[in-house]
């Protein structure tokens, strides 16, 4: 019954143990992240300061359309990356690369998607300069940093994946090996002891010899 029981409450903490893993995992990844989703929200307000912006070069002007297009998975992409620092488990590592994953789609989509609603590419005006700073603007205001968000996040989902989740399982595992060990030498001692010949003692407690007389008594 005690080994029964031993085991019935050892089976849960030993399987919840077995999916942690370091908190280093998706550390990097994550702090990447956090950085990238940083930079797209704020890069709107911000870039206007180098002449890198769209729709003109005023600063820290808010519109609709850049809450949508870079503050919201911006934010998105730093709320995944804090869980993908703070992760401990497989599961919650892998839903914070879900989320990353899901801002830094939203990021290379987002200007097109917004066509339905704003009936116009330029959703948050048109980019400034030639073809060359133009092409720099669209890559690092969306489809770069989105495609490098996803990239970080799809890494951190690999490691997550591929490791080995034995950070608390060794010592489980001493352990579980302790306790059967203890488990089989109590069962060698219990079945020795229901096999062996019990003793024979002759008058006053003397253990008598087999093959020694029993004294009569008169």
């Amino acid at each position: 019954m005690s080994t029964a029981t031993g085991t019935t409450r050892t089976a849960p903490a030993r399987r919840t143990r077995a999916l942690r893993l370091p908190r280093t995992t998706g550390a990097l990844s994550g702090l990447l992240i956090i950085v990238l989703g940083v930079w797209g929200g704020l890069i709107p307000f911000i870039g206007p300061y180098f002449h890198y912006a769209f729709g003109g070069t005023q600063t820290w002007h808010y519109t609709a359309q850049r809450l949508w297009l870079d503050i919201v998975p911006g934010a998105v992409a730093v709320i995944g990356g804090l869980m993908l620092v703070s992760a401990a488990s497989r599961l919650g590592g892998l839903t914070a690369a879900w989320v990353a994953i899901a801002a830094g789609v939203w990021f290379v989509i987002g200007p097109a998607v917004s066509i339905l609603w704003h009936h116009s590419l330029y959703a948050i005006g048109a980019p400034l300069g030639g073809a060359t700073r133009q092409m720099l603007e669209w890559v690092g205001y969306f489809y770069g940093l989105g495609a490098v968000i996803v990239g970080f996040a799809a890494f951190a989902m690999g490691r997550y994946f591929s490791r080995p989740r034995v950070v608390e399982e060794a010592p489980v595992a001493a352990a579980d090996a302790t306790a059967a060990h203890e488990a089989a030498v109590a069962d060698d001692r219990a079945a020795a002891g229901a096999t062996r010949p019990r003793r024979r003692f002759g008058l006053f407690g003397r253990r008598r010899r087999r093959d020694a007389p029993v004294d009569s008594v008169d």
